[in-house]
């Protein structure tokens, strides 16, 4: 991802989220050296995002996201197996994100890539209060 994603990954946020980030809550992501984050393009145009951050040997998943209208076309997964591996390359021992409890898709998705849940965040989401499981992968 680079700043001149922005308008379209903006798109894609505003769509995909009740809270979504901020333009300047991306740039500082693109400025953060223990930030990474990957775009799936067909042809020219973004069909979604991932991002990570890098803590020790440790992935922290900050977002997946794609566009409502190529949802269901393995666009999601390509982009977690793609940081899955990216993970590896920098040494990367296991990952962990926060999935909203209704999220049924995406908890779907990553248990799919061996993802298990180990705990609850109590009212996590600001939006309504929504828990939020906590998930899990260790890397080979």
């Amino acid at each position: 991802m680079q700043v001149k994603d922005l308008p379209e990954i903006l798109v894609i946020e505003k769509l995909s989220f009740p809270v979504p980030w901020s333009k300047q809550a991306f740039i500082s992501e693109l400025n953060n050296e223990y930030a990474l984050y990957l775009v799936a393009r067909e042809n020219i145009e973004i069909r979604g995002y991932i991002g990570m951050w890098l803590i020790i040997d440790e992935g922290h998943i900050t977002n997946l996201a794609v566009h409502p209208a190529y949802r269901r076309r393995g666009v999601g997964r390509l982009l977690l197996k793609n940081l899955i591996q990216t993970g590896k390359r920098y040494g990367l021992r296991r990952l962990t994100l926060e999935v909203r409890q209704t999220n049924l898709a995406a908890q779907n998705l990553y248990m799919e890539f061996g993802f298990t849940t180990v705990g609850v965040r109590p009212r996590y989401y600001l939006d309504n209060q929504e828990d939020a499981l906590i998930m899990w992968k260790e890397l080979e």
